[in-house]
């Protein structure tokens, strides 16, 4: 799976996003920063949205199975 990220110059330094993913974004000095503080941001809200699902499921009768996407 990709995704894209979008960068943002700023006077701070730059502001990154995933356009894919609302809630992943972060900022940085440099754009190599704010590279790795993406990638770490988006992890975890990929984390964040799989803890509460299962919180939100627990006790429920569902089927889970993995769901591969095409390269966009």
């Amino acid at each position: 799976m990709k995704l894209t990220a979008v960068y943002r110059k700023v006077a701070e330094g730059y502001i990154g996003f995933v356009e894919e993913l609302p809630g992943a974004n972060s900022q940085g000095a440099t754009l190599e920063e704010v590279r790795a503080n993406l990638k770490e941001a988006a992890v975890l809200v990929l984390e964040a949205n799989r803890q509460l699902t299962e919180e939100s499921l627990q006790g429920e009768d569902v089927i889970r199975e993995p769901l591969a996407l095409p390269a966009a």
